[in-house]
């Protein structure tokens, strides 16, 4: 018998309440995604005392940890220094820097209210000279815009933010205190929590030590560029003589570590105390100078490399991650903001799900799929592999 030729199979075609379930599915996750990120994001603002003071706990937890290590390894004799006593003298040593640090900055602050009090008067017009030669219609617009600013009500709010600087500043050390008395527990409650399985312990547990490396040797880079660069400001200052020379100096210094537009501010703002005080574009030109020069420097070539690549972030990213904290958080989520971003690099490419973030969040696009200390075990195994590309 013959058979007759079959006819090739057509695709199999979703009926249509299929398909309109599978269109419902996708709309409302959308939804409880956009949702869960409305609450998030309302958690955030609401609660940003309590955790702009836990993530700056967590980050002086994560700088002393190292130093813990090595306190705990050293020997007196034939007497190990028990863990508690190297964790105690690393809670003293960071109670005191904070504490100091806090006094100082409290002072300044209050110098520099007071001092702009005095040059209230003399600043607008001073800052419309500085448009002269734009023409006598609008140097007297940008005088009458200056004046209408009431500097008081600013100043007092200056005043009353800074007031909270020492509370969050007791918070945060008992915050670090607390997490100094679970450290030797760690370890344990990591096992436990993924279900007792030790191997997936230790991979999160590298990737952690991954993150407390990266972010400890971004914040000690940082901070030896941002001081160096702060005593530069103070010492120009000091020889143009000007009366907050070490404000200004400080001020460098904390602005510093705002990524892209902090060292911007910084010199704009010495060179506008510079003209306030002195009223002489001269003087005030060298000065911008000198100060966009010591930023250029330090900051661009410098900075850079120091930290060669142990960041690797997307300076495109770091803006919009600026952006972000700095609304939701102010002035703090600016400080915190690279800390966060190395976190969510680092952790993203760790999970094949997230890996298209942390491609957005890398500068060449080539986040890491190994944690540092993989990639020490494999360079020790092979030494004939180069450096990262």
């Amino acid at each position: 018998m013959n058979q007759s030729p079959r006819r090739p199979s057509r695709p199999r075609r979703l009926p249509v309440v299929d398909r309109h379930n599978t269109q419902l599915d996708r709309v409302q996750t959308g939804a409880l995604l956009i949702i869960a990120f409305a609450v998030v994001l309302f958690l955030l603002v609401q609660a940003r005392f309590l955790l702009i003071s836990l993530a700056t706990a967590i980050v002086l937890f994560s700088l002393t940890s190292d130093a813990i290590n090595f306190i705990a390894r050293q020997r007196i004799g034939p007497v190990r220094i028990p863990n508690i006593i190297a964790s105690l003298l690393a809670l003293i040593l960071i109670s005191t820097t904070l504490l100091t640090t806090t006094s100082i900055i409290l002072s300044q602050i209050n110098t520099v209210l007071t001092t702009t009090l005095a040059y209230a008067e003399s600043a607008p017009k001073a800052v419309a000279a500085m448009f002269s030669w734009l023409g006598q219609d609008v140097e007297q617009a940008v005088f009458k815009s200056v004046s209408s600013i009431n500097v008081s009500s600013y100043l007092s709010t200056a005043a009353s933010q800074a007031g909270n600087l020492m509370s969050a500043t007791v918070l945060v050390i008992l915050f670090v205190g607390f997490l100094f008395a679970e450290r030797i527990w760690f370890s344990t409650k990591l096992v436990n929590f993924v279900g007792g399985d030790p191997d997936q312990a230790e991979r999160i547990g590298q990737v952690m030590s991954t993150i407390i490396h990266r972010v400890n040797y971004y914040l000690l880079v940082k901070t030896l560029v941002s001081a160096v660069t702060g005593g530069m400001v103070y010492i120009i200052a000091e020889l143009f003589k000007l009366e907050l020379s070490a404000a200004l100096g400080i001020l460098t210094f904390v602005l510093n570590y705002i990524p892209n537009i902090g060292s911007i501010v910084a010199t704009v703002l010495v060179a506008l105390v510079t003209y306030v005080q002195i009223g002489e574009p001269a003087p005030t030109a060298v000065i911008f100078f000198i100060v966009g020069t010591i930023q250029f420097v330090n900051g661009s070539i410098i900075d850079p490399m120091l930290m060669g690549r142990a960041l690797r972030l997307s300076s495109f990213g770091i803006i919009i991650n600026l952006a972000f904290w700095g609304a939701v958080w102010g002035l703090p989520g600016m400080f915190l903001s690279v800390p966060i971003m190395v976190a969510m690099l680092i952790i993203c490419s760790q999970v094949p799900e997230l890996r298209p973030i942390a491609i957005l969040l890398s500068r060449q696009g080539l986040p890491e799929t190994q944690t540092e200390a993989e990639l020490k075990a494999e360079k020790f195994n092979h030494p004939d592999i180069g450096p990262e590309g």
